[in-house]
């Protein structure tokens, strides 16, 4: 039987960015290319540090003059501070508009209802089986409000989705600037282009990309039991190979040295989360060139 799921993100919040410069201030920092937003609703992007490390993810949608990008919602006074300070003299407006949207993830089979006015729905940009967002405007009397009205399912199962499709989200499955677009794979679920002009951090992330030098990976693993806290250090016999990010039950995801994992692979030693043998399983649209490692 054909089903919709919805759960409300309330962990997730939106900024504005408006004016006649705001396309181009955007274009200058962030990692994707606004370009494609003539295509396309959506684009995932990351506006990293200068040593090419991701700071924010965020995704991107076309918004009347201007325009709306989601992202964890205790993000969003940090993301407005930095994109203040690239500004100078562009004309753009930057602002946290937060407690004017509800964030909605939508999945699965059934039909998708009409968003209805004061609605902005999109694709999710980075997988098609991840489903829609839908950034919903608070009618007068609601706003300021996180709530909304009808029938919604907890947001942790939104994220068991996520985690069983293999997507990382950036402050659960790695770090804010301590991850580079690669390592968050970025570069497999189109968050990065590599043909845009420059923007903060291009450099270092073009190098990776031509030199293939990203070891770090996040990867989906499994155990035959559930699996410990995020966090949780994952080894294989006196190595560190890594920490257990989201988790689902003996489902979740990890950030791993895969090189290091196959390499203790070859001498017999398997991945254990404490003391949990876990093994990788990457699905489909994953393709790391063949790495297995503990599987």
């Amino acid at each position: 039987m054909s089903k919709t799921h919805v759960a409300v993100l309330d962990d997730r919040g939106v900024v504005s960015v408006a004016g006649p410069d705001a396309g181009k201030l955007l274009q200058g920092v962030i990692t994707n290319d606004m370009g494609l937003l003539e295509q396309q609703t959506a684009i995932h992007a990351g506006l990293l540090s200068p040593q090419g490390k991701i700071l924010f993810d965020f995704f991107v949608v076309k918004a009347g003059e201007g325009y709306l990008l989601e992202l964890a919602l205790d993000k969003v006074g940090e993301l407005v501070k930095r994109l203040t300070m690239y500004k100078l003299r562009a004309n753009a407006a930057i602002a946290d508009v937060s407690g004017d949207y509800t964030v909605t993830a939508i999945w699965g089979t059934g039909n998708v209802s009409d968003p209805g006015e004061g609605s902005v729905r999109f694709a999710d940009p980075r997988l098609g089986a991840l489903g829609w967002r839908d950034l919903r405007l608070h009618p007068e009397h609601l706003k300021g409000q996180r709530a909304v009205m009808g029938r919604r399912e907890p947001y942790q199962q939104y994220h068991a989705h996520r985690i069983a499709l293999g997507v990382p989200e950036g402050g659960k499955d790695y770090a804010f600037g301590d991850t580079f677009p690669h390592e968050a794979l970025f570069d497999k679920l189109d968050g990065v282009s590599f043909a845009k002009g420059c923007y903060v951090g291009q450099e270092v992330v073009s190098r990776m990309e031509h030199r293939g030098t990203a070891r770090k990976r996040v990867v989906p693993v499994v155990a035959d039991g559930a699996l410990p806290a995020s966090g949780t250090e994952v080894r294989a016999g006196d190595q560190l190979i890594g920490v257990v990010g989201s988790t689902d039950g003996a489902r979740g995801l990890a950030l791993l040295r895969l090189d290091r994992a196959e390499e203790m692979k070859s001498q017999g030693y398997g991945l254990l989360a404490g003391e949990l043998a876990v093994r990788l399983e990457l699905p489909e649209w994953l393709d790391l060139g063949g790495a297995s490692p503990g599987g």
